[in-house]
């Protein structure tokens, strides 16, 4: 009796080309979700770090200039965290970084950046690191400090 039955009641076995497809198609879109998702989270912390420090050096110059009164920051060597020299003690400044495992390195031979109160204050660069990823703060002395988009990091002087 099978041989007299109808195409249309036959059974078919697998998939179409259609259902393959869609599957895939399902498949590339989780996989790239996922892969976005996994993105380096170190780069990401270092950039807002950047953006953070470079806003509170900014910031630091602006009241050193106010005051008119020296002001100096540089990173602590023995603690994560860093500190601002010739702050009045009533105002508390952010002393930590976001990352505990963030490192900056300012590259001058006194290790200071030297905030103001002069409204020159002479070309400063800071290297922050965190895990395997750097970015430099730099300044000419009249402008913001930025993070520079040179990858290079130079040379200590």
């Amino acid at each position: 009796m099978t041989a007299g039955r109808a195409p249309a009641q036959v059974r078919r076995c697998g998939f179409t080309l259609l259902e393959l497809l869609l599957v895939m198609a399902i498949l590339a879109v989780a996989v790239g979700m996922v892969s976005l998702a996994l993105r380096d989270r170190s780069s990401q912390r270092l950039e807002e770090e950047a953006a953070r420090l470079a806003a509170l050096l900014e910031g630091a110059r602006a009241h050193s200039r106010a005051l008119g009164a020296p002001l100096r920051w540089r990173p602590l060597a023995d603690a994560p965290g860093f500190e601002f020299i010739g702050l009045p003690s009533a105002r508390a400044w952010p002393n930590r970084w976001l990352d505990e495992h963030t490192r900056a390195q300012v590259l001058n031979p006194l290790g200071v950046l030297s905030l103001g109160p002069e409204p020159m204050i002479g070309a400063q660069r800071v290297v922050l690191t965190l895990a395997s990823q750097q970015r430099v703060l730099v300044t000419d002395g009249w402008g913001p400090f930025v993070v520079s988009t040179d990858e290079a990091v130079p040379a200590a002087p």
